[in-house]
């Protein structure tokens, strides 16, 4: 007898003697302690987008500094305003960092379009840039501020608060499924994913000089990651952060893996997450979460 004949009719034999039968699956049982272990990230979250389920977490509802993925807000507020890309705008000594002292190849005085501040802030993290949007916004950083404060409210994101457009301090915090609400929002802007995602781009910085600027996320470059949405961050509080809108295994997810505590531990973690989804069968992940 055929073994797929045999299957059915061996299934069929159980459900006729009202027993269930046996489910068959080329998915492996996920280690979660072994996943929970290697992680590097204090707080991991990822989400099946699709189905608005959870496949794994690790201290969601934990309260941590952002870094520059506060940048994705910053973008989101900028990208709504409905101010003209083509402004040209101009980095100031106020666009300086004297909280951190972080280096910028902008130099005061440097000239560049709205939008162009806008693909630096995302892809690369520069941070004179991001605080440029800020301080050319209607009203100034104050009512810059606010506005982020007002999109967080807007969009849920309870726990979120901003003080300022870089990330470069430690008081602008989220949760990870904050954070989660962010990337939905921000995925609705075509301009945002395209920044967040490119690869390299040359910009003319005045006076016949040109810059080359690459993604702060060294996974974009890797052929073998389909991402949509993508932010780094990095202050001493907040550790290496990451969040991500990408395509694993059939599946849309959000990531977003926050205080990694090792050089590159975002990647590496990121790489973990992707094998347990594609090792792990979608209900045994939620299940574990009682999604």
């Amino acid at each position: 007898m055929p073994t797929a004949f045999f299957s059915r009719f061996a299934a069929r034999s159980l459900l006729c003697l009202g027993l269930a039968a046996p489910a068959f699956s080329a998915y492996a049982e996920p280690d979660f302690a072994s996943i929970d272990a290697a992680l590097r990230a204090e707080v991991a979250l990822v989400v099946d987008l699709d189905h608005d389920t959870t496949v794994y977490a690790k201290n969601v509802d934990h309260l941590r500094p952002i870094a520059s993925i506060t940048k994705l807000m910053t973008a989101l507020v900028v990208a709504e305003a409905g101010l003209p890309m083509d402004e040209v705008l101009t980095i100031a000594d106020e666009d300086v960092d004297r909280m951190r002292f972080s280096r910028s190849r902008l130099a005061v005085g440097t000239r560049l379009t709205r939008g162009e501040m806008l693909h630096l802030s995302l892809m690369s993290s520069e941070n004179r840039a991001a605080n440029a949007l800020g301080r050319h916004y209607p009203g100034g950083l104050p009512a810059f501020v606010r506005a982020m404060n007002d999109k967080a409210r807007a969009l849920g994101m309870r726990h979120s608060r901003f003080v300022e457009p870089t990330g470069l301090s430690s008081d602008n915090v989220a949760t990870s499924r904050d954070l989660v609400k962010l990337l939905r929002a921000a995925n609705n802007h075509p301009v945002i994913r395209h920044y967040a995602t490119d690869d390299t781009e040359v910009f003319d910085v005045g006076r016949g000089r040109q810059l080359t600027y690459n993604n702060s996320n060294r996974l974009i470059r890797r052929k073998d990651w389909d991402i949509r949405l993508s932010k780094t961050g990095f202050i001493n509080e907040a550790g290496e952060c990451l969040v991500m809108l990408t395509h694993i295994d059939g599946r849309d997810l959000a990531i977003v893996l926050l205080n990694s505590n090792e050089r590159y531990s975002r990647v590496r973690d990121a790489t973990r997450i992707r094998k347990l989804v594609e090792s792990s069968s979608p209900t045994v992940a939620m299940a574990r979460n009682g999604s």
